[in-house]
């Protein structure tokens, strides 16, 4: 009878090693999800911040919002400086990522793009504002 229990033991030993081996690859599974969701987050935060700091520039020279327009070619030098700003911040913002104000009236849009290394589909934060004179 003991004869045939031979390596019984050893076989449970794998069975443990196997479950425990389990166990450390979903815990590192969940780790880079958490890393991928953190770092989306840094992404996110960053272009909310860049659209809301041009908007409060737009804000200070509300006289020459029109000027602030990326489709009409003419741009501020704050602009520009934040155009590079962004360019420099967020990963593959140029190109058909470039950021973008459109200025409609007293409305600015202000568009943030980006796309993180390794992905095919970018990412967008998109403000719009009212920007009034109060004069």
């Amino acid at each position: 009878m003991r004869h045939q229990q031979k390596g019984a033991m050893l076989l449970e030993a794998l069975v443990g090693i196997l479950v425990f081996s389990i166990g450390i690859l979903a815990l590192l599974g969940m780790q880079a999800l958490s890393m991928q969701a953190t770092i989306d987050a840094k992404y996110r935060s960053e272009a909310s911040f860049l659209a809301n700091e041009i908007i409060g520039v737009m804000w200070v020279d509300r006289a020459a919002i029109a000027d602030y327009d990326t489709t009409t070619g003419a741009g501020t030098l704050q602009q520009t400086a934040w155009i590079n700003r962004v360019r420099a911040i967020l990963p593959n913002a140029t190109g058909a990522n470039s950021p973008t104000i459109a200025i409609s009236g007293r409305q600015a849009t202000v568009t943030v793009r980006w796309m993180r290394p390794g992905e095919t589909a970018g990412n967008r934060h998109e403000v719009v504002a009212h920007i009034n004179d109060p004069s």
